[in-house]
């Protein structure tokens, strides 16, 4: 992981490889899978734990109808 830490420095990005002629660092297949699993593995709790109750209300109340105006454009 530090190689790859090193590697993605700020202002890296396909367009600036692009830009300058060089072409972007491409990942293999193994370091790709490896990525993949790490990042599954560090977002699972936050899946799991749901959305908290304020925040299901408050979609639950964007999702109803306005009753008070006409319009019913977003």
């Amino acid at each position: 992981m530090n190689k790859i830490k090193k590697s993605m420095k700020a202002g890296d990005s396909t367009a600036a490889a692009k830009k300058d002629g060089t072409s972007p660092a491409k990942l293999n297949r193994d370091i790709q899978a490896k990525l993949g699993d790490q990042l599954r593995q560090m977002y699972n709790d936050v899946v799991s734990q749901g959305v908290p109750d304020r925040f299901a209300d408050l979609l639950a109340r964007l999702d109803q109808p306005e009753a008070t105006n006409g319009d019913k454009s977003v």
